[in-house]
């Protein structure tokens, strides 16, 4: 063989061994990662997180995704007329639209993100779930429903990969360095579920207030599925996460009463706060013959117990109103004992609804008052509804919480 031949094959080996490299690095490499995904550094949003210039605060409520798969996952309960197709992207352009039309400052998703028995891939559901939140850049929190678990992670795993998404600030659990565990021992360690934590909102920047929290929003677990004496009902919050909202609002009141230098401690002065969860407490029942805004439209789809989630908030003396979802056509906001208790109603196209009743999502306001020379704390909460129609059409503006006259600064 001559030398030219030689110097050839040699070549050509040569250039085969590089093309299997060069191929094993991008087709093959990536996948020895955990997940199948390359590494990804989570994008954190500004933090934290904290009422506007012009003193308010928009939060956005997603109730009810139910997200399948993306394109070939069907609607439910859909017209017809209303769509040449219609699957999760409906679900995805709501979200995008809505994001755009009302500019929130927060998104909080309260459940049934995924619909479980849908997708053989929880992670991949979730991270198109949530993708238009990521892609707004906004801070986002979640809580789960009795769905999320119906496909490939458990209720952990679930709420550990949502709060490593982009841009969440969503917890498993509340941290040990809580103001529960100075105020009634260490409770966060033993607290059922996964999901219970309590995000802080400061005041507006170069206000007297910019540092400290006026406005807290807690998130529970609800749960899924129980039995309770043979018989299979919804989950319901437990007494340790009562306990656990307890001894975070204990450990407020005690901070504002060493801190506050301004004026006597007082409820005036602790911030007040929101609560966001999926299945609804047994009380809601109470407003079917009851003065409400909004549509009555089915059951409560309750837990069968009553574990004192009213009681505890009411002794807590400053929630001012609870979100909640998991009865999709239900969008009402009504009154329990001072308590305003509000449906997001159903967000997502392949979780059921109502034909020709428009999918929704509910807009929540916090306004700070106006002093002589800076904002001061929450004066005033108020919501309504936009609808998934051409417009966009807003529905059933209210107040809900409006601090009283004795408590304004001059």
């Amino acid at each position: 063989m001559s030398k030219t031949m030689e110097g050839l094959y040699s070549l050509l080996y040569l250039t085969l061994v590089f093309t299997i490299l060069f191929t094993l690095h991008t087709q093959v490499a990536h996948k020895l990662l955990v997940g199948y995904h390359p590494l990804h550094l989570k994008k954190s949003p500004h933090l934290p997180l904290r009422f506007n210039s012009d003193g308010t605060f928009k939060i956005l409520q997603v109730a009810d995704m139910h997200y399948g798969t993306g394109m070939l996952t069907r609607c439910r309960d859909v017209l017809a007329s209303e769509f040449d197709y219609c699957s999760d992207l409906n679900t995805t352009r709501f979200l995008k639209r809505i994001i755009q039309s009302e500019k929130p400052d927060f998104i909080a998703f309260t459940g049934d993100n995924i619909f479980g028995p849908s997708t053989h891939d929880a992670a991949e559901s979730l991270l198109r779930a949530f993708g238009p939140a990521m892609d707004s850049g906004l801070p986002w929190a979640a809580v789960l429903g009795n769905h999320d678990q119906e496909s490939t992670m458990t209720r952990e795993e679930l709420m550990s990969f949502i709060s490593l998404m982009d841009y969440s600030v969503s917890q498993t659990n509340p941290p040990v360095d809580d103001l529960s565990s100075a105020a009634e021992g260490d409770v966060t360690k033993n607290i059922d579920g996964f999901g219970n934590y309590n995000l802080r909102v400061y005041g507006a920047p170069g206000s007297h207030l910019a540092n400290r929290s006026v406005l807290n929003l807690f998130f529970l677990d609800s749960g899924d599925r129980e039995v309770v004496q043979g018989i299979r009902t919804y989950g319901w919050i437990k007494e340790s996460q009562l306990r656990w909202l307890r001894s975070v609002s204990k450990g407020y009141q005690g901070q504002k009463q060493d801190n506050n230098h301004l004026e006597e401690a007082s409820v005036c002065a602790i911030p007040p706060a929101m609560v966001f969860f999926h299945i609804p407490i047994p009380e809601i029942q109470q407003l079917y013959t009851q003065q409400i805004v909004g549509k009555f439209q089915q059951r409560v789809s309750c837990s069968s117990m009553n574990s004192g989630v009213l009681q505890t908030i009411i002794s807590m003396g400053v929630v001012k109103a609870v979100f909640v979802g998991h009865d999709h056509t239900n969008d009402f906001c009504g009154n329990l004992k001072g308590i305003w208790f509000c449906y997001g109603g159903g967000f997502g196209y392949h979780g059921y609804g109502k034909a020709g009743w428009p999918r929704r999502a509910r807009i929540i306001l916090a306004e700070l008052e106006k002093g002589e020379k800076s904002w001061m704390g929450v004066e005033r909460i108020s919501t309504w509804k936009r609808l998934d129609d051409e417009k966009l059409r807003k529905l059933d503006e209210q107040v809900l919480w409006q601090s009283h006259p004795s408590c304004k600064m001059t």
